[in-house]
């Protein structure tokens, strides 16, 4: 009898067929096939181990079990994976032919098949059945009292072999927890390279052991241990991503120079009286760490010999600690000021034949080149490298924009022409604060080029970039996350997995997954609040905040000077994030209602302006005892104002002229209070201009 039951419940559960559109799947793979039936979970699932693999997928697949285990309370029997074929019967049977390097080009790729009494997964290498892993994950269904896996069949591999997240970790430093966890966060949507910025103006972040003076001088106290380096190194490579870690030079060397002054390339000219007639002297620049946002002069000297004998010791300590074949030197954005007044400087200038700055960091960086090949590492800069004089080794990493008429992303294609492998960061900065929408379309691989297959080869991927200016380890996960999960499937799946509705829905159901390995993206906006409200409960603060926007493109820290790095960032603009949830739905209410204008849709609009025309009343009052919600008052008393207005309108109620409701929707789009933007402007437009 007992047999029986148990048949008939599965009988029960395969009956609701999937469908493809039903799964939460991310990235998408490039082959899927669902068929009739399904694997019911209970608490004997074990897992079996067979191959050659690398050791990391035992712990790989120990983790899966936690998860799986978390999701559905279980209780499963199989505590750890330890070892190769410990339970040949296992209902999940992991064959990988071999242990992966942790590189570029390796082969990542699985077979993932779902039957009604069994799992298997097929994987060349151990990281190709960590990918399968995860997919396993994210095909896990339930009804009211079970769960299951949809029976199917997945074939799958990256499209391109860089999927990377850049964290800065110089401007704000980042601990080591916070950096774990994002790994984590990267492994869940098979990204598998970590670019580790750690050297910039406000930071030298790494403990050097023969030249002190660095985290003594230049790190505030905030810098990571070697040893905590190589623990992470280790922890990424366990998730089957490679760290490749960047000293940002010769620009950007405000750090540098405040431990190293001597290497710098701004001299100060000094008269001294001696008697009959003056003598000038020069006298050393003196530098600090830099507090705040932006670009600065400070750089270090191309002419002098002792630049290039203390960066050759840096990267003899440094290079050790990342085993990865890529060493990131940055290269941006060094405008060039201090070379120019320094004589010395321009006098080298000539000796060498060197007609411009971009020339003369070309000379500097090619300098490098044999520093970190003599530790078998591959050079790798900011586009600001490419020059025809730059060795065809280094891989050039894009990132501006349109400029003076060129297309955004022009250097990626350049760069490809050129004879340079390449990596696309333009279109994937995910600190300008923009919606999903604007990253996921962005693709390295543009639409009509006209590269050869030998220059397309060459185009190695993308990467997400979070630069830390306005960022703090509280903040950091929501500016990161669920937007890194949607450029990961650009970066993985195939080029026509474009569709904006189906990217959302599932990128819902993967961000609340994504908490269950510690990320904060979601839970951080909690305490936020919490302190902007003074602990009072508000439904109209977080309404507010499902609304509101961080000012984008960089605008919230006007010149650089408004937010120094040690200002606070607890405020309402930390609390929003792109893609403001009540924003996106009530665009959707509004397209649907003006389209065919049924009672149902009208109450979907409605539901959003009744809850916004109360704002500015409640949030009054919160303010009598939270001076924080003080800025907000003006921007939700705008939003109140024109959600009851646009309530007579929809109920054909006598309401303010058209010359008034425009004049109240245009308070709407004010970016001039507590450094958030309405994110639902275009929406209120539409209801306005629309003849009801």
């Amino acid at each position: 009898m007992k047999y029986i039951v148990i048949f008939l419940f599965a009988s029960i559960v395969s009956s609701a067929q999937i469908t493809k559109e039903q799964l939460n799947i991310m990235p998408w793979p490039q082959n899927i096939t669902l068929t009739e039936g399904s694997f019911l979970l209970t608490k004997n699932f074990k897992v079996n181990i067979t191959g050659a693999p690398n050791e990391r997928i035992f712990m790989g697949a120990t983790n899966f079990l936690r998860r799986l285990d978390g999701r559905t309370g279980q209780f499963f029997q199989q505590g750890f994976v330890t070892g190769l074929n410990e339970v040949p019967d296992a209902q999940l049977q992991i064959n990988c032919v071999r242990a992966a390097k942790i590189d570029l080009y390796e082969d990542e790729s699985y077979l993932l098949e779902v039957t009604t009494n069994k799992i298997t997964i097929n994987a060349t290498t151990d990281v190709g059945a960590l990918h399968a892993l995860e997919t396993l994950l994210q095909l896990l269904q339930n009804n009211s009292n079970s769960f299951y896996f949809p029976t199917s069949k997945i074939s799958d591999f990256p499209r391109f072999t860089w999927r990377g997240l850049m964290i800065d970790g110089a401007r704000h430093f980042m601990p080591i927890d916070v950096i774990k966890r994002n790994l984590d966060g990267m492994a869940a949507v098979k990204m598998n390279v970590f670019h580790w910025h750690l050297v910039d103006d406000q930071g030298w972040r790494i403990e050097m052991k023969k030249h002190p003076k660095l985290i003594q001088m230049a790190s505030d106290g905030n810098y990571y241990t070697q040893e905590e380096i190589k623990d992470v190194v280790k922890y990424a490579s366990d998730r089957g991503i490679l760290v490749v870690p960047e000293l940002d030079v010769p620009g950007h060397a405000s750090a540098i120079l405040t431990a190293y002054p001597e290497i710098g390339s701004k001299v100060v000219k000094l008269n001294v009286n001696n008697g009959e007639k003056g003598q000038q002297f020069t006298q050393v620049q003196s530098y600090s760490v830099e507090r705040n946002a932006g670009v600065f002069a400070p750089t270090l000297d191309p002419s002098n010999p002792k630049t290039y004998q203390l960066l050759s010791e840096f990267f003899d300590e440094i290079c050790p600690l990342f085993p990865g074949k890529y060493f990131h030197i940055g290269g941006d954005e060094n405008e060039g000021k201090d070379w120019d007044s320094n004589p010395k400087i321009q006098e080298f200038k000539k000796k060498n034949k060197l007609a411009t700055n971009h020339e003369l960091q070309t000379y500097f960086t090619m300098q490098l080149i044999p520093m970190l090949k003599k530790h078998n590492k591959v050079l790798m800069g900011w586009e600001e490298i490419m020059t025809k004089n730059m060795s065809k080794d280094a891989i050039i990493h894009s990132w501006k924009g349109s400029n003076e008429g060129m297309p955004a992303g022009k250097s990626l294609l350049d760069a490809a022409k050129g004879g340079y492998k390449t990596v696309l960061s333009n279109g994937y900065y995910i600190d300008l604060m923009l919606g999903v929408a604007e990253h996921y379309l962005v693709d390295p691989m543009p639409k009509n080029n006209t590269l050869t297959d030998e220059e397309k080869a060459r185009i190695l991927g993308g990467e997400a970039t979070m630069w830390s200016e306005l960022v703090s380890p509280a903040t950091i996960d929501s500016r990161i996350w669920p937007r890194t999960a949607a450029i990961a499937e650009r970066l993985w799946s195939n080029e026509n997995v474009t569709d904006i509705n189906s990217l959302r829905k599932r990128l819902n159901v993967i961000s609340f997954r994504l908490e269950e390995l510690g990320l904060t993206h979601l839970k951080s906006k909690e305490g936020l609040l919490r302190n902007i409200s003074n602990n009072q409960k508000s439904e109209a603060l977080l309404d507010l905040s499902n609304v509101c926007e961080p000012l984008k493109l960089y605008s919230r820290n006007k010149g650089g000077t408004e937010y120094q790095m040690y200002s606070p960032l607890t405020l309402f603009a930390d609390a929003c994030t792109p893609d403001a949830s009540d924003a996106i739905g009530f665009d959707s209410a509004v397209i649907n209602y003006l389209g065919n204008k049924t009672d149902e849709n009208q109450a979907a609009v409605a539901n959003y302006l009744n809850k916004w025309g109360a704002i500015y009343k409640d949030l009054t009052a919160l303010s009598n005892n939270a001076p924080l919600v003080q800025p907000l008052l003006p921007l939700s008393k705008s939003l109140s104002a024109i959600a009851e207005q646009l309530l007579l309108k929809i109920n054909n109620k006598q309401g303010l002229d058209d010359s008034a409701l425009y004049g109240l929707l245009e308070k709407c789009d004010s970016k001039e209070y507590a450094d958030v933007e309405l994110a639902v402007y275009n929406s209120l437009k539409k209801l306005v201009q629309a003849k009801i």
